[in-house]
């Protein structure tokens, strides 16, 4: 029975035929696992997926020490080791041989140092980019892909129900980061999809900021951001609550943020545009006069990497379509008060329809 790594790779074949591409190298690790099931961090070392398209042969290079682990995890069949003292393109060169004219590479992923090494190997090719035509196929999630996806957020929605628990005033940031990513393996998960965000008072302000020794006090926002990775596929939620009592300030702008969270999930269908999601959801801050302290995107991607495609932004044209995964993640940020974001992941299903995959109640909840 093929597998559906197999299929995925029959369909980036026929894609690439019909730009006369004859060949392609995936380097990028989460490109590699959705293309052969082998999911790995070389780190500095050197691993791709070369197809020669019109031979149909398949060689998947990877370090030597991972030769076992490539071999039982993927269906590919030739698998090439690359020691530490080998030059990676003399050990690709002896194992394919000459190559087309034509190479399709990520461009996001291919460093120029590779890219230098490449021409050097092959001095005769056009490198040509495939990313989009990568990203094109990744976007569009599979029944199997909404599986796991659903897996990894029912993880980290344990841990939030768990941790947040464990909050008490006096604990700092990276006490309670701690005690999240005890809870993410002690759940089942891989590990944290990113590095996780936990945010308290003032510093809920910074919507990337990191977890530091600020202690939790009587009154502050508690900002967490977060996900696991599991069999290979992320999750992302961000809720924000409030400890001991809240302010009638604090209140009308959690429901402010709350309003533009449902707003975006309401617009969101496919047939039409992707920029629709982000407006709506920004609309509801700018109009409660707001708008200055939301500055990001409403949303983002989600899948094998916690940030992929489709960009949802203000400027974003493409047509949302079946198969879509991404977040809603509005956010109100004042600098020296406070910030709150409430971030969701939703799915447009096979007719069309909205799926919300989060399931973390939203409403203003005081610690």
């Amino acid at each position: 029975m093929e597998s559906i790594y197999a299929k995925r790779r029959e369909i980036l074949q026929a894609q690439l035929r019909e730009q006369n591409i004859e060949a392609v190298m995936i380097t990028a690790p989460a490109n590699v696992f959705y293309y052969t099931g082998f999911n790995a961090d070389p780190h500095e070392r050197f691993m791709s997926l070369f197809i020669n398209i019109n031979a149909n042969e398949q060689f998947l290079f990877v370090p030597a020490l991972d030769k076992d682990a490539a071999a039982q995890d993927s269906d590919i069949q030739t698998i090439v080791p690359i020691s530490d003292e080998q030059v990676p393109f003399e050990v690709v060169k002896n194992a394919i041989g000459d190559i087309s004219k034509t190479v399709g590479i990520e461009a996001k992923a291919l460093s120029y140092d590779r890219y230098t090494s490449l021409k050097g190997a092959y001095p005769h090719i056009d490198v040509v980019d495939v990313q989009n035509t990568v990203n094109a196929q990744r976007m569009k999630k599979s029944k199997e892909e909404i599986a796991l996806l659903q897996k990894a957020i029912d993880i980290i929605e344990k841990v939030l129900e768990e941790g947040i628990k464990k909050i008490k005033v006096g604990m700092t940031e990276s006490e309670l980061t701690a005690e999240l990513e005890f809870l993410m393996r002690k759940f089942g998960a891989d590990g944290p999809s990113f590095s996780t965000i936990v945010l308290t008072g003032e510093k809920a302000a910074l919507p990337h900021g990191s977890p530091g020794e600020r202690v939790i006090q009587n009154g502050d926002y508690v900002l967490i951001d977060f996900g696991v990775v599991k069999d290979g596929y992320c999750s992302d939620i961000t809720r924000t609550f409030i400890v001991g009592e809240a302010t009638e300030r604090q209140k009308e702008l959690y429901s402010i943020v709350l309003a533009s969270n449902e707003a975006g999930i309401e617009a969101v269908q496919a047939g039409v545009p992707l920029k629709n999601f982000d407006i709506a959801a920004r609309n509801v801050i700018a109009e409660s006069g707001y708008g200055q302290y939301y500055n990001n995107r409403v949303g983002h991607g989600l899948g094998i990497e916690v940030h992929e495609e489709p960009s949802v932004h203000q400027n974003n044209e493409d047509i949302a379509e079946s198969g879509l995964v991404f977040t809603i993640e509005p956010g109100i940020y004042i600098p020296e008060e406070g910030g709150i974001r409430i971030e969701d992941i939703v799915y447009i299903n096979e007719d069309g329809k909205t799926e919300v995959l989060t399931s973390f109640p939203k409403e203003l909840h005081i610690l």
